[in-house]
């Protein structure tokens, strides 16, 4: 007769071999990983974009204004839900064609719809999955720069928003302000904050270095607007990106989204940063991470010219984050008050 403990040892010893097999299945990742097949891809769209941009002369804008008005704006659209404020983007883009385009990164695990209308029609990219806090966000707001930069010469500004993200000013407005400015790129760029060193360290105390020293890493919003030139330095970015899409071993304080474009542009051209974004978010009350989301009943004349208000030269141009159900309350009030500058 066998020996029970040793049944059971054989059988555990077998049973190795089946765990390591089906485990990834019974137990999924924590975190979407970027495969290398997906990496090839991005490498080869940012070759493309860098070339084309070579054979045009770099695309750069020495002189920005009134003289050129085909200048364009390239509105990036980061999301994993259906764009439920297209009706309201679409009343923004209304009467400016030829100044803007629009490219749409959607999760394609989130089976988003695309929206009605005709300025959304065939502006989705080839999109890869994402999720957040994870260096997926960098990769999809990558894979939209590239694309825009590839597809027109023009695009000049590149403004990465979400699907919970809403203008705050008429397209003219914007237009206006960003193409009178010094032509810097307008992305939040912090140092010195409390939290750093475990933000710093998410990935093992020496992962960053040497590449990024403690002293050189830097955080912001994940929503910006850069110049073509920056754009440029971020799809050209190999060094910097082999080091921030390293796994965490501390998610709690990992979002690489919101550290990379930051620390990149920090240490290739601070002068050309304004340090400060466009894009109002009210982190006072957040809740497991996520800024504070405003509802139906708040929407009013009053909380527009709140979100505006800025401590920079420039008023804020787009605010978040909206409920879906928002999106009534803010057409009732488009033309009259978010449209009317």
């Amino acid at each position: 007769m066998f020996n029970t403990p040793f049944v059971l040892s054989f059988a555990l010893l077998l049973s190795f071999p089946l765990l390591f097999l089906f485990a990834p299945r019974i137990f999924p990742p924590k975190h979407v990983e970027i495969s290398i097949p997906d990496e090839l891809d991005d490498l080869a769209l940012f070759r493309r974009a860098t070339l084309a941009s070579i054979d045009r002369g770099g695309g750069a804008i020495s002189r920005l204004g009134t003289t050129n008005p085909r200048l364009k704006i390239a509105f990036l659209f980061l999301t994993n839900t259906d764009l439920h404020f297209a009706p309201l983007w679409d009343r923004f883009f209304a009467g400016h064609d030829g100044l803007y385009n629009i490219y749409i990164h959607a999760d394609p695990s989130s089976k988003v719809s695309p929206p009605g209308g005709r300025i959304f029609k065939g502006r989705f990219i080839a999109a890869k999955r994402t999720q957040r806090a994870s260096p997926t966000l960098i990769s999809a707001a990558r894979r939209l720069m590239a694309t825009a930069l590839l597809d027109d010469p023009l695009n000049s500004y590149f403004a990465l928003v979400s699907q919970h993200c809403i203008p705050l000013h008429s397209f003219n407005y914007i237009y206006n302000s960003l193409f009178t400015s010094q032509y810097r790129s307008f992305i939040q760029i912090l140092s010195n904050e409390s939290y750093m060193w475990d933000r710093y360290i998410a990935r093992g105390e020496s992962a960053m270095l040497p590449e990024v020293p403690f002293d050189r890493f830097r955080f912001g919003s994940q929503f910006f607007v850069l110049t073509r030139r920056h754009a440029l330095v971020v799809i050209r970015d190999r060094r910097l990106w082999r080091k921030f899409r390293l796994p965490c071993l501390n998610d709690d304080s990992c979002y690489p989204e919101e550290h990379y474009f930051p620390t990149l542009l920090s240490m290739e051209d601070p002068e050309g940063c304004t340090q400060y974004t466009l894009t109002r978010v009210n982190w006072t009350e957040s809740v497991d991470g996520h800024p504070r989301t405003y509802f139906p009943a708040e929407i009013s004349q009053e909380l527009i010219y709140k979100l505006r208000e800025s401590n920079s030269t420039y008023s804020h141009m787009f605010a978040r984050k909206f409920s879906p159900d928002c999106l009534k309350p803010l057409m009732d009030i488009a033309d009259k008050v978010i449209f009317r500058d």
